[in-house]
């Protein structure tokens, strides 16, 4: 591999310098850098962060490749700044065994766009009622450390309390989707005055604050640890913050489109704001921005979460529930959290790549930009405006719901281990 000399980049939005990339690793950081052999990279102005990494990605291969696939979502990825991803296990056939996981982890190996570590099932087949081959999974090349049903809930106590003691054995975690199911039978959006007025059926925020609360009362009696996927409600916040109190081993992360959009858009019945678990109030998304900024949410993630046309272009009620998200995350997270002055891009450094690998394990992934640490980069425009347009998107498809909005912030280069993925806004 030749050299890149990324020349005047402000990392982690500090003051401008220069960072020398000899191979896979990050050779010096400092002001006035040459090297003769270099290809030189011209950031004045841009922001140089370690590159991202998404702790919630659904990639949908195999068995639903009209909407994404490893190659398509990775190369989202790589345009949206990720350099590893985690794959979901809701796949069909369901990665609850050594060989589907295995399958993907390989998949991402040869597409190369970024790393993909796959999660295990919970349970076998996402039914909720026997524990999948936990052991097996952690134990094959691809190395699963972290486990999840999730778009399913692992609502059975029992069965949630013996994932959290077997994964305790090596270091593993398990990912919750916290919805009570009983509580959202024919749920549609958030239950609060909208759902009301519209006459669409509620989702109570007590359906995944009473998992979360069980949730974390188990971790505590097991010892282990337990990871609360796309937290969404005030409440589930308070929950979260009084159980780091007690010091039981908890981590949450929040989407994007959480931080930004609430309850009030599904009055334009436009089902790419239906989603699982659905927007909420203005009260809910500020709370949330203050606990990511705060640490009692530990870390931004997807939820990437891929539909074709027309499982989107329906009435309502018909809709799948979910939002491509790896493209536009970070320039949500630039409005939301730092134009609002909440985090500053150390923060964000912080929240979409070190955390995020910490919790998952991700060896390489979230390191410090500095000399030795492996050369994962993404370079951000931050002065960019402009319309978010799914035509150009990498992902096989478009259920955005910015389409047309103006965000802030563009990612024009990525690298994985001082290999350009994405250079001046183009895959590589």
């Amino acid at each position: 591999m030749s050299k890149i000399l990324i020349r005047g980049a402000r990392v982690l939005g500090g003051e401008p310098q220069d960072v020398l990339v000899d191979g896979q690793v990050i050779e010096a950081v400092g002001t006035g850098l040459s090297d003769e052999g270099a290809e030189v990279v011209e950031a004045e102005g841009k922001v140089l962060l370690p590159g991202l990494v998404d702790l919630h990605t659904h990639l949908r291969e195999p068995g639903r490749e009209d909407s994404e696939t490893v190659l398509t979502g990775t190369r989202a990825a790589a345009s949206g700044g990720y350099t590893a991803v985690f794959a979901m296990a809701n796949t069909f056939p369901v990665a609850d065994t050594a060989g589907v996981v295995e399958q993907v982890y390989r998949l991402g190996q040869e597409h190369g766009y970024c790393d993909v570590q796959p999660i295990g099932a919970v349970t076998v087949g996402l039914e909720g009622k026997k524990l999948a081959e936990l052991g097996a999974m952690h134990e094959s090349a691809a190395g699963v450390t972290v486990f999840s049903d999730d778009g399913k809930c692992v609502d059975d106590a029992v069965i949630m309390r013996r994932a959290l003691e077997y994964v305790k054995a090596f270091g593993g975690v398990v990912a919750q989707h916290a919805q009570e199911p009983r509580l959202t039978e024919g749920a549609q959006m958030n239950e609060g005055v909208v759902s009301a007025e519209l006459g669409l059926g509620g989702w109570p925020a007590v359906a995944e604050e009473s998992i979360i609360a069980r949730d974390v009362l188990l971790a505590e009696h097991v010892g282990s640890r337990v990871h609360i996927c796309h937290l969404s409600t005030a409440g589930s916040v308070e929950i979260v913050r009084w159980a780091k109190s007690r010091g039981i081993d908890v981590t949450a992360e929040v989407t994007p489109h959480h931080l930004l959009l609430t309850d009030e858009l599904a009055r334009t019945y436009n089902p790419v704001y239906k989603v699982n678990p659905p927007l909420r109030t203005e009260r809910d998304v500020l709370a949330l921005r203050q606990a990511l900024a705060d640490g009692t949410i530990d870390i931004v993630a997807t939820d990437h979460a891929p539909h074709p046309h027309e499982d989107k272009d329906c009435e309502w009620a018909a809709a799948a529930m979910g939002m491509v998200g790896l493209e536009t995350a970070l320039s949500v997270v630039q409005q939301t959290m730092v134009e609002t002055g909440l985090l500053d891009w150390a923060g964000v450094a912080d929240r979409m790549s070190a955390k995020p690998a910490e919790i998952g394990r991700a060896t390489g992934h979230g390191r410090p930009v500095s000399a030795g640490e492996p050369a994962n980069l993404v370079l951000v425009d931050t002065e960019y405006r402009g319309a978010v347009d799914p035509a150009g998107f990498a992902s096989r498809s478009r259920n955005t719901p910015y389409e047309g909005r103006e965000l802030p912030g563009r990612v024009t280069h990525t690298w994985l281990r001082g290999k350009a993925t994405l250079v001046d806004g183009k895959l590589a």
